[in-house]
This record gives C-alpha cells, sequence and structure tokens, in this order.
C-alpha cells in the first residue's frame, strides 16, 4: 500500500524550491532601465528561515538568474542559491552528495517543465496550486496556495508539524 504524503514527511531531511512560479508568482515588474523586479511572500521567508534555524538544508535551484532573488534568499540564510541552473538534475545529485541525502528524503517544489526531471526522482515532489498540469501529475501534494502566495510556507510547515519542530520550538530571528 502506497504511502499517504503526510507519512512521507516524517522521512524529510532537506527542501530544494525553485524560485519563479513556486518563492514568486511568476510575475516580473520591468523598469525602463530593463530590471526585473520579482515578489516574494514574507510568509515564505518565515518558513524558510525557520527551516534553517531547525537544521534543515534548504536548496534554491533555478533557471533565473536576477541577483536580487540570491540577495534576498541569503539575507534569508539559504547557502546553497543555484540561479541560471538549466540542468537541474546535475545540481541536485550535487545537493544528494553534498549532504549525504537519499532521494526519498527530499521535498522539491517545482511549477513547470524544467522541474519535471527532479520532481520524478525526489520523495516527495510538491507542486504549488497554480503549477503546470505535468507537474501537477507527478507530485504527490499539491498546495492549495499559489506560487508566490505561501505555498512554500505551505509545505515547510507541514514537514515541521509533523516532525515536531514548528510547534514555537522553534523561532526565526530576523534582522
Amino acid at each position: 500500500m502506497a504511502l499517504s504524503y503526510k507519512e512521507l514527511l516524517n522521512n524529510v531531511k532537506a527542501f530544494i524550491f525553485d524560485v519563479d512560479g513556486v518563492l514568486t508568482n511568476g510575475m516580473v515588474t520591468i523598469f525602463p532601465n530593463g530590471e526585473l523586479v520579482r515578489n516574494m511572500n514574507i510568509k515564505d521567508g518565515y518558513a524558510l528561515k525557520t527551516a534553517i534555524d531547525a537544521g534543515f538544508p534548504v536548496c534554491i535551484i533555478s533557471g533565473g538568474s536576477n541577483e536580487g532573488v540570491r540577495t534576498r534568499l541569503e539575507g534569508l540564510g539559504i547557502k546553497e542559491v543555484y540561479l541560471g541552473v538549466h540542468d537541474k538534475i546535475e545540481k541536485y545529485h550535487e545537493i544528494l552528495a553534498k549532504y549525504n541525502l537519499q532521494a526519498d528524503a527530499i521535498v522539491y517544489m517545482g511549477d513547470d517543465i524544467p522541474d519535471y526531471p527532479v520532481m520524478e526522482l525526489v520523495g516527495v515532489p510538491c507542486a504549488p496550486q497554480d503549477a503546470a498540469p505535468e507537474i501537477k501529475t507527478v507530485s504527490k501534494y499539491v498546495s492549495p496556495i499559489k506560487g508566490g502566495e505561501g505555498c512554500v510556507r505551505d509545505i515547510i510547515e507541514q514537514v515541521l508539524r509533523v516532525q515536531g519542530k514548528w510547534n514555537g520550538k522553534f523561532y526565526a530571528k530576523f534582522d
């Protein structure tokens, strides 16, 4: 009998997230000077920081290459921020080796076709509510929340609650 996604959360030891469409709503504002600006949800930021404080490796693999995104994520304490990555499988294998992780211990949240190859490999592939249909099909959990609106908080909070690490034992410290 297949395990429910909630049962799989007990084994999670690390998180990997895409950026555009997951941590953002996938929309960009283009300023006259060509600068691209993305919006991120502050509740996702809190959850990312809380996961790090609880000892989870949190990694970002994105095809986008906006340095403002890097600044925000590194400011939350995320050390593994890989931007401009077009072969996500290679970076995924590097993360597994670096942290000595097994595929079944990974939550990966993606929203579109470039995420599909990695999502086929991880133990808990997840998607925001507005992900591409192919991504929803490969996901073991589809958040009821859209990308950029708190879907990252949703899955992190579920993992930490199942593992008894969300109930006030770990508070993120913001500067």
